[in-house]
Order: structure tokens, then sequence, then C-alpha cells
């Protein structure tokens, strides 16, 4: 299978890219191509310009990087995006990779209210990280926030089978090494859970 990796953290050796080294990693071990976009490294912009508002079909020509990211995006099989919640919601980077790439007329279309999915038959995982307790998110009721918006509204709605969401939380600066490596374990068993057989 074609993996493409989207993730988004400033720092190149946060816990979040960590992960995702140890995830695609998984993968390429498990005889899968893969390809990540680290959104800071790779100088993306995430400004959605009012030019890139064309309706679809439009004759205005779509910038280069969003169709570099589209083009990667229907030649892969499955999508991971990773990436801390940051307010409940994911980083400017991240949304506005979102924004830009996931466009009416490429990712869905709108009639009526009505949304429809224009990306089926990708599989889907999507990591997340907090400081937060998971526990204190459910009980706040703000899980159910990340998920309808998140998981829901963005990433079914364009079409994808979300395999899993998986969610690292409690992560602090100076996280021992083994709370560490249990949950480079996790993400690397989230790939062999999902993927070792889809080759």
């Amino acid at each position: 299978m074609k993996h493409l990796i989207v993730v988004a953290h400033p720092s190149e050796d946060s816990f979040t890219m960590g992960l995702t080294r140890a995830y695609a990693a998984e993968l390429e071990k498990l005889g899968h191509s893969q390809r990540t976009y680290d959104l800071y490294r790779m100088g993306f912009n995430p400004v959605l310009a009012a030019r890139e508002l064309s309706p679809a079909g439009s004759d205005h020509p779509v910038s280069a990087d969003v169709v570099q990211a589209q083009d990667d995006i229907r030649g892969a099989d499955a999508i991971t995006v990773i990436y801390p919640v940051w307010w409940l919601s994911m980083p400017a980077m991240m949304k506005g990779y979102i924004d830009r790439v996931f466009a009416r007329g490429f990712a869905y279309e709108s009639r009526n209210g009505i949304v429809r999915g224009l990306l089926p038959g990708k599989k889907s995982v999507l990591i997340t990280i907090s400081g937060a307790p998971l526990s204190l998110l459910i009980k706040s009721g703000d899980w159910n926030a990340v998920q309808a918006l998140q998981d829901t509204h963005i990433f079914r709605s364009v079409g994808f089978e979300l395999l899993e969401h998986l969610h690292f939380d409690e992560v602090a600066p100076h996280l021992s090494d083994v709370i560490a490596e249990r949950h480079m374990a996790r993400v690397r068993s989230c790939a062999r859970q999902h993927f070792s057989a889809n080759q």
C-alpha cells in the first residue's frame, strides 16, 4: 500500500515528530511505501488566498503546492494525519493544509447543505496528542466536540474510512523515557493492527 502521512509540529525533536518517525518506520518494515508531509519543515503555506476560493471547475489555476498535495492524496491508499491538540483543535498549520488542500471540488461537494465526500475508498488513521488527560476531556464533553469536528466533520466527510483515532494524553515536556517508549510501542502496534495484512 501507498501511505501519505501528514504531520504538523513546529519542533523537529518533539514527541509528535518522534511518533511520526516510529509510525512511518513501522509501515516500511511491513513492506509499505510511505511519504511524509512534514508541514513545518517543508515550509507549507497555510494561508488560504481569496483566489483559491474560486468555484470548482473555474478556469483559475490551482496553486502548484496544492496541486502536488492533492495528487499525493489521490495516489495514496491510506492517509494518516498526526498533530497535537491545542485549544481542542489542530495547529493552524494543519488547519491551513485542510483549508487549502481539502477543497470543494476535490475533497467534497455540497448541495443544499448536504456534503458528499469525493475521496472514498481511502483508509485513514488520525493520531493526536494532548497534555490534558483524556478522561478529563471525556468528562467535560470536550472530547465529543473533538470527535464531531475532526473525526466526523473533516475526515469522514471527505469519504475516508477512519480506521482509528489514536490519542496520546498527558504528554508534557520531559516525558519519561519509559512512558515515551510505551507510546512508541502503541503507535507501532497501530500500524501493524491496521496494515500488516494489507500489503
